[in-house]
């Protein structure tokens, strides 16, 4: 494990969130959203409205901006984030997590607690100079973002499918080359 539980946890969700983004759009109803949270593992206030739908749609640009800066960048983008939410990080433990960090509490709305958590997780990105664990697929016809969690840091595509692709597309070229 590269980082704490908890930050682990944010990251690959926000990389799923930001990602929704990418067509096809995965992210276009309140379902959707339903199934982002049970598949993440979010508890605490869901309204599951439109109104949650478009925060978070208006949220994945934030997101991908934050996990695609630079170092110095990043660090101006989660202090912005966590000032603007009005941020306390405590130490809480729920369900089958134990003691990890909230900044924000549950009844704040869905779309406020995941840039908290995701500002709260690039902190120990930054901290750690771990930047480079976050980067943009290898596969040149896709954006997705890649968070690399491999202890030999070789994680390249942001999917199966993409890594698949280009190892065909690898394959084709050398038999007809």
């Amino acid at each position: 494990m590269v980082f704490a539980h908890d930050t682990e946890a944010a990251l690959v969700a926000a990389v799923a969130l930001a990602n929704s983004a990418e067509e096809p759009d995965t992210l276009v109803s309140t379902e959707q959203v339903g199934e982002f949270i049970a598949e993440q593992g979010y508890t605490g206030r869901f309204d599951g409205d439109r109104a949650e739908l478009d925060e978070l749609r208006e949220l994945r640009p934030v997101l991908r901006r934050l996990l695609t800066s630079d170092r110095d960048e990043a660090v101006g983008l989660v202090n912005e984030l966590l000032r603007e939410a009005g941020a306390l990080p405590q130490l809480v433990r729920h369900g089958a997590m134990d003691w990890h960090l909230h900044a924000v509490e549950d009844e704040r709305p869905f779309a406020t607690r995941i840039v908290v958590e995701t500002a709260m997780a690039m902190i120990d990105v930054i901290r750690a100079d771990e930047m480079s664990r976050l980067g943009v697929c290898a596969d040149d016809d896709c954006g997705g973002l890649v968070l690399d969690l491999s202890r030999n840091r070789s994680r390249r595509f942001c999917s199966t499918a993409c890594g698949n692709r280009a190892a065909v597309a690898a394959y084709r070229a050398r038999q007809s080359g």
